[in-house]
């Protein structure tokens, strides 16, 4: 894992394909400081990843594995960045940090396992059922199940399902 002070992140590109260096957002993060805006910002932009984002998932799990608590944007975030890293114009894992990267995507499926029961709140459920799709390469599943927002599920699930027609609505007894 690329520790945070080293000098490689200045030279790492994030999602506007230009260097960006996470590390000082990831140890605001790690001391308990909201960087979530921040981070989804710049680790992805319209479907583009860089080396910085790959480099910034090992930090990701190891920050959220000494949490308490983990927020939805730590699931969606490092979910993103996994299906970005199938599209064809985004660079692969460079060699160097595959080994953490993949190591990273197998701890953040014990920590979606762990979570999955705790949690009620529609999109924190949603972020952790596309982050373990992902972990389990299922990557189709997982980038339909993080892409969507709520609407586009309702209308998803009535236009394939006939969901209004057929069915109660959620919360039924």
């Amino acid at each position: 894992m690329l520790p945070l002070f080293d000098a490689k992140w200045a030279t790492l590109a994030g999602g506007y394909r230009v260097p960006y260096d996470p590390s000082a957002a990831l140890s605001k993060l790690e001391q308990g400081q909201d960087v979530w805006s921040e981070l989804w910002n710049e680790l992805h932009h319209q479907g583009d990843v860089g080396e910085a984002s790959y480099a910034a998932v090992p930090q990701l799990v190891r920050i959220a594995a000494a949490a308490t608590q983990r927020s939805w944007n730590f699931y969606a975030l490092v979910s993103v960045i996994e299906v970005e890293r199938h599209r064809k114009s985004n660079p692969p894992v460079p060699v160097w940090l595959a080994d953490e990267y993949f190591a990273a995507m197998r701890g953040m499926q014990s920590l979606a396992l762990s979570d999955l029961p705790l949690q009620d709140d529609a999109l924190t459920v949603q972020s952790i059922l596309a982050a373990l799709a992902l972990c389990r390469r299922q990557a189709k599943l997982g980038a339909l199940l993080s892409s969507l927002d709520q609407s586009e599920l309702d209308e998803l699930v009535d236009e394939q399902l006939a969901w209004d027609e057929l069915y109660e609505p959620d919360g039924r007894p």
